[in-house]
């Protein structure tokens, strides 16, 4: 029975997770729509630094080629990122984002940020260290 009630409490967090996260960033829409951006889009624009390719950006975006292909030809028409030749791979295209791009990138951050943090106020500063320490954990590999 022990077995069980582990699922259900990881199922709950998982669902109280998103919920969280559906909340702020229902709460960002229109400062991110007065940006040009969609909720996906600007996830893109927010990892195109670490991730520049747009294979390797969707999947660690969890996007399906085809949908990053849209929100890449979205966000390149809108003059947030331009696409460039990779020197080491002539055949790969690197993502690069405009001045535009990260002027937008960072407001939709900044607009996020403070969505969040009116809801991480609502709690102790031991309570958000403990927070990020967990989370943090949560997402290392698993030896």
């Amino acid at each position: 029975m022990e077995g069980v009630r582990v699922v259900v409490d990881a199922a709950r967090l998982w669902t109280l997770n998103h919920r969280l996260l559906t909340v702020v960033l229902d709460a960002c829409t229109d400062e991110l729509a007065e940006l040009g951006l969609e909720t996906k889009e600007f996830f893109v624009l927010a990892e195109v630094a670490a991730s520049p390719y747009p294979a390797e950006l969707a999947a660690k975006l969890v996007i399906s080629k085809a949908s990053m292909t849209g929100y890449v030809r979205n966000l390149v028409a809108k003059g947030f990122l331009r696409r460039e030749i990779d020197d080491a791979d002539l055949r790969r295209q690197r993502l690069v984002l405009t001045t535009e791009g990260v002027t937008a990138r960072d407001k939709a951050l900044a607009a996020l940020a403070a969505g969040f943090d009116r809801r991480l106020a609502r709690i102790t500063p031991a309570d958000r260290s403990e927070l990020q320490r967990i989370l943090l954990a949560l997402l290392e590999p698993a030896n």
